[in-house]
């Protein structure tokens, strides 16, 4: 063998190899751990639309954090005040969130706060107002330098006790980030119960023990419910805005807080208004350890805790003097128990009993032991797979993808013969390498990331069908064998660079501007075309030189050819063309007005708000759904049924900063009034405001910033104007499609703008080759006028063409069939886009240069 070609097929067997070594891990075959640390780094993670779980997007609330940190300085002055027999009293009217009044009793006292002040509280600044004839006032703020720190540190802080508290949850390979200034991601794979996970992961664990106060036969309940009937507050809210309405009729130095109860019969919540006095006697500070247990007076779930040692003194001293009165265990608001004090206790040790269940009861004892968030967290943004949907998403999505891929494979063999199977050995091992570069990378393949892998397997067989149909020229110019192949693999080189690299372009744009679903594609996308690069211009043109160099391929190879030398003129009919094409740029333009407008079926991704996928056992009809929802007031939400499979979607369209707590209720009213359909949620995605708007503008921002890049590149490779066109070409591609799902009324998600790229991905590398073959003819010379030129470089790529559209259709049919409703809406989107696509490689693309005079071309 020669000896070139030996070190060739040295470094293909290694490339394998290697591909096969790194994805061992994810075919889940027990690897030593030396492995995983020299050979592969990890396996090919599957993302939670494959798998199910959760994926959370937490935004933390710095100005409650800032709040929170004054008020435990001014609480542990004022306490500090007391030992020193000061008595100062808050001004609740004035208070503020970034300030707290304190009013002394006289002026003699001032001087030993503001020296207090100095000495002890360094992150507090006062501001004293001392007029003649009024109690001296103090207004304390944080020190710049304090609120600056907590900005900084708070989140990492919310991060790390979110981390440990998952940690303990035990959920298997979690994600957890810091996004931006204020912003948490997390993502739970696999997570079975959500509302749990949710419960655990928001809560902001602030525990405070309280004296009950005498109420004095107050009529808290009317208090609290002539509030409410003014619209000034309503339960669920801050409790302190609460008891800032009521300070003028509560005792002085009292709050009120809620004491809840839970039936255990009928789970039916009811709460009751408590006074307590404002003096905090312990926080969960004090608590050294939390553990859940099933104790207290009826063997129910309590949680036990065990206190520090300065917590287990305090706790003495405050048992010791308040015998027979009332304490209050007080978390984030509100009144979780409040047993009497029957006697001192000593050793440290207190519980908490408030009608749990053993899992509420250990889920509480995470957050006490870990500790509390500096901050409450609102989430934004909360996308729920259920692992039933995940696993029909992997099946279905596995059996359109083979299918699909089997059509190709046996197109190539038909085909192209015997070099149809030169072009499947080089798609395998593209696909392989494609998966093990994914697992090198730990990355994550999620659905859009299969959108590019289908392009990518597009392209693949794109690129040996440019090779196959240069051969075939070569041949009939009366080339031998070996010289019509290698020219073949010359001449398509640079057509084949060029495609790649303008797509390549597109994909870094998307990865380096998109979001989190068009990140994921990016990547696939990235690693496919760089990997089918090797394997069409070096593994497969590898495996002719064997067979040359063993002698093994003597016999001219043979080709099917679909349409033979076609001599159609394109340019006469370009107007009626342009005439076409106009009206779907029309109707594209028309939609993203439509869009803009808000007036559009826009998914919750663009526009904040739920949508939920149920599944039900038994059939439906979509009248009996409506009447229940319209029933208990949510007639405005929208419904649809996806009949094939039995399911239910349901769509609520808001625009709130953070996610609300409608899922909860619609799926109660599913489950208790249509109890005998069956219906179980299989995902949800909820997504706030703040979220929604990123997302639009990122996905603007990326398509906008790849269609730029490729008008660079092709004005360099060739010059502007190709570049102009191209760019216009593939513009107006993307604008039909996206008018079409308008006029369907398909909602524009993610999804469907992740089928925009992708089409824009297929259309600029169909373009490039009809280009490609221009500037080559044009550098051919003679006298032939430009339509001329034009007209023949598209019938010489017709045959091309053709087939590469056929080969992209073959796997989208299938997965339009097959791939199940949660794929549906994006393989009907890439179907019309291949079709609509090569429409305009043919019939606009190369009618744009007829624009410019042939010297300026």
């Amino acid at each position: 063998m020669n000896k070139s070609i030996k070190w060739k097929l040295l470094l293909l067997v290694f490339v394998i190899c290697y591909a096969g070594i790194a994805l061992l891990p994810s075919l889940k075959v027990n690897v030593p751990s030396w492995w995983t640390k020299y050979l592969a780094p990890g396996s090919l993670n599957l993302g939670l639309d494959l798998q199910g779980g959760m994926h959370l997007v937490l935004k933390v609330d710095l100005d409650k954090a800032i709040e929170n940190s004054l008020d435990f300085a001014a609480n542990d002055l004022k306490e500090s005040l007391r030992e020193k027999k000061i008595t100062i009293v808050r001004t609740s009217g004035a208070t503020e969130g970034n300030k707290v009044v304190y009013t002394l009793p006289n002026a003699g006292s001032l001087a030993a706060v503001e020296e207090l002040i100095k000495e002890e509280f360094s992150n507090l600044e006062a501001e004293v107002d001392a007029t003649q004839g009024n109690f001296p006032r103090i207004t304390l703020t944080l020190s710049a330098e304090r609120v600056e720190s907590i900005r900084k540190n708070a989140v990492d802080q919310a991060l790390e006790i979110i981390r440990n508290r998952i940690d303990q949850f035990g959920v298997a390979e979690p994600i957890i980030v810091r996004q931006g200034a204020d912003e948490i991601v997390i993502q739970l794979p696999g997570v079975n119960d959500p509302d749990r996970a949710m419960g655990l992961i928001g809560q902001t664990a602030q525990l405070e023990f309280k004296l009950v106060a005498d109420d004095g036969g107050l009529d808290l309940n009317g208090m609290v419910a002539q509030v409410e009937q003014s619209g000034q507050w309503k339960y669920g809210q801050d409790i302190k805005v609460l008891n800032r309405l009521l300070a003028d009729k509560l005792p002085a130095g009292t709050q009120l807080y809620f004491e809840t109860r839970v039936d255990p019969q009928t789970m039916i919540e009811t709460r009751m208004p408590l006074l307590v006095q404002g003096q905090i006697m312990m926080t969960g500070d004090m608590v050294a350890d939390a553990q859940a247990r099933i104790g207290g007076s009826f063997n129910e779930p309590v949680v036990s805790l065990d206190l520090t040692g300065r917590g287990s003194k305090i706790f003495a001293k405050v048992t010791s003097e308040n015998v027979n009165k009332r304490f209050a265990i007080i978390l984030d608001g509100v009144v979780k128990s409040a047993p009497v004090i029957r006697e001192k206790i000593l050793g440290g040790s207190a519980q908490i009993s408030g009608d749990f269940t053993y899992e509420q009861a250990s889920d509480l004892a995470i957050v006490l032991r870990v500790g509390a968030l500096p901050a409450p967290v609102d989430i934004i943004q909360n996308l729920t797979v259920g692992a039933s949907l995940g696993q029909d998403s992997i099946n279905k999505g596995m059996l359109s993808g083979l299918l699909g891929t089997f059509l190709v494979v046996v197109f190539m063999l038909v085909y192209y013969r015997f070099s149809g199977f030169n072009a499947n050995i080089a798609l395998t091992l593209n696909i392989l390498f494609l998966l093990a570069g994914l697992a090198a990378l730990q990355a994550t393949l999620t659905l859009p990331g299969i959108a590019g892998i289908i392009l990518s397997i597009g392209m693949a067989v794109d690129s040996n069908v440019l090779i196959f149909e240069r051969m075939r020229e070569e041949f009939a110019l009366g080339k031998t064998l070996k010289t019509g192949i290698e020219a073949g693999y010359d001449k398509a080189l640079s057509t084949v660079v060029d495609a790649h690299v303008t797509t390549l372009i597109t994909s870094l744009a998307l990865f380096l501007f998109g979001t989190g679903p068009i990140k994921g594609f990016a990547v696939t996308l990235t690693l496919g075309i760089s990997f089918n690069l090797f394997t069409t211009l070096f593994a497969s043109r590898l495996f002719y030189d064997i067979l040359f160099d063993k002698g093994m391929l003597k016999k001219p190879l043979k080709f099917i050819e679909f349409i033979k030398k076609p001599s159609l003129d394109y340019m006469r009919i370009k107007k009626f063309a342009f005439g076409f094409s106009a009206f779907f740029v029309l109707l594209g333009l028309l939609a993203f007005v439509q869009i803009l407008r808000g007036q559009a079926s826009m998914g919750v991704d663009f526009t904040g708000g739920s949508m939920l996928l149920y599944g039900a056992e038994k059939p439906f009809s979509l009248d009996e759904v409506r009447k229940v929802m319209t029933d208990n007031g949510l007639a405005a939400i929208e419904l649809q049924k996806v009949t094939s499979e039995n399911r239910l979607i349901v769509r609520t369209k808001k625009a709130e900063d953070k996610v609300s707590d409608l899922t909860d209720r619609i799926s109660a009213l599913l489950q208790e009034k249509l109890a005998d359909k069956g219906f179980s949620l299989n995902s949800q995605t909820e997504i706030g405001s703040s979220v929604s708007s990123s997302l639009r503008a990122k996905a603007l921002q990326a398509i906008g910033i790849s269609l730029a890049g490729v008008l660079i590149y092709l004005a360099i490779r060739f010059n502007f104007h190709f570049g102009l066109a191209a760019a216009a070409s593939t513009f107006h591609d993307i604008l039909a499609v996206l008018g079409v799902c308008w006029l369907f009324d398909i909602e524009i998600n993610l999804l469907i703008i992740t089928a925009l790229l992708t089409i824009g991905g297929y259309s600029l590398n169909d373009t490039v080759v009809v280009f490609d073959r221009i500037r080559e003819n044009l550098q051919k010379g003679g006298n032939l006028r430009i339509s001329e030129i034009i007209n023949a470089s598209v019938n010489e790529v017709m045959s091309r063409t053709l087939v590469a559209s056929l080969t992209t259709l073959l796997p989208l049919i299938s997965l339009f069939f097959l791939g199940g409703s949660v794929i549906h809406d994006f393989s009907f989107a890439m179907i019309f886009g291949i079709a609509f696509g090569t429409y305009s490689s043919i019939f606009v693309a190369g009618a744009l240069l007829t624009l410019w005079e042939k010297q300026q071309i």
